[in-house]
């Protein structure tokens, strides 16, 4: 499988040696995991789907050694616990941004947290390592900001060692946010809200996969929430034109009001079944992302993958060949829709 580890990273922390379970395997970040588990030759991976469509996902990758792959209800903690025994470590990257009829917050956030933290409890787990969105706090206005900090408690105040690290924008080469400002670093001119004063800090979806490997071999403490971020904060209207000059480019970039833009938003949200973009959604994305990404660093002895290289290997023209190919694997994969992808909580 090509895939992007194969981009020049720096050395990443060796998975540990007893069984890895990951759930949520089909999505964006479970697929790349996975493919870094099989390059380092870990023989003892569970990958965890709740689909057959998904488990197909994940055999189209190919890998070798290729993981165990099972059918779940993420929701039960008897299925889980059926799943994750034995394993000395579970990381967890099921979660959403948008709801839509048949998966809501409740049930992908604190559902599935309570039922990992229960088998988990049962199971000998030693660590789970769970993904979350940065601004994530039980007591956020945002629905899905609020249902993932309450997953977050679930985990942190179980029997089971737990680390959390918040993310933002990740770019990876091949998923939608990647694509999403590639389009608009080759557009000649662009409408951006706000004019894209929206505070960005893009991570490395490989420094990503790096400090969940190290937060399931390092021993940073019973329990630690990390707030994790790229090695620059910058606005998004800058963040375009950075990735633009890779393709000597310079994009007219005009203003989108918020205001009405957010209104428009919240009548869709009411109106619609199934809005192409919710309230939650929207203010996700309008979030402010700045962070100190040297707490994440010291904590887990990393060290983040510049900006530019970031967008040199993953926005630029160097990116188009993978995003191609990624591309028509995907075409291949059968049964592939967006429902089998609920690990994809991150394309911001």
């Amino acid at each position: 499988m090509r895939n992007w580890y194969s981009l020049g990273v720096s050395s990443s922390p060796t998975p540990p040696p007893g069984p890895i379970v990951v759930t949520g395997a089909n999505g964006q970040l479970g697929r790349t995991l996975l493919a870094r588990l099989a390059m380092s030759g870990h023989s003892s991976v569970r990958a965890l789907v709740r689909s057959e469509r998904a488990r197909d996902t994940v055999c189209a990758l190919g890998l070798a050694p290729a993981p165990q792959i099972r059918v779940v209800d993420y929701t039960s903690p008897r299925e889980m616990g059926a799943a994750i025994a034995g394993a000395t470590a579970v990381i967890h990257l099921v979660g959403i941004i948008k709801e839509w009829p048949g998966a809501r917050y409740v049930e992908a956030h604190e559902q599935t947290c309570h039922a990992l933290a229960v088998a988990a409890s049962r199971s000998g787990v030693e660590r789970i390592v769970y993904l979350s969105i940065l601004g994530s706090t039980p007591d956020s206005e945002n629905d899905c900001l609020s249902s993932k900090g309450r997953a977050e408690t679930l985990l942190l105040d179980g029997r089971v060692a737990t680390t959390v690290i918040r993310v933002p924008m990740v770019l990876g080469g091949n998923d939608p946010a990647s694509a999403s400002l590639r389009r608009s670093a080759q557009a000649s001119k662009l409408r951006l809200i706000a004019g894209g004063r929206t505070l960005q800090q893009p991570i490395d979806a490989r420094d990503v996969i790096r400090a969940i490997l190290a937060a399931c071999t390092a021993a940073p403490g019973r329990d630690l929430a990390l707030d994790a971020g790229g090695p620059e904060c910058l606005s998004h209207r800058n963040l375009v034109l950075r990735a633009a000059r890779l393709w000597q480019n310079e994009p007219r970039i005009a203003s989108i009001p918020i205001g009405p833009t957010r209104f428009a938003v919240g009548i869709l949200d009411r109106v619609l079944r199934n809005p192409p973009i919710t309230r939650a959604m929207f203010e996700i994305l309008q979030h402010d992302d700045r962070v100190d990404p040297d707490i994440l660093c010291r904590s887990l002895d990393l060290e983040l993958i510049p900006l530019d290289q970031t967008l040199s290997d993953h926005v630029g023209p160097a990116s188009v060949e993978m995003a191609a190919h990624h591309n028509r694997d995907r075409a291949t994969e059968p049964g592939s829709d967006a429902r089998d992808h609920q690990g994809d909580q991150n394309a911001q």
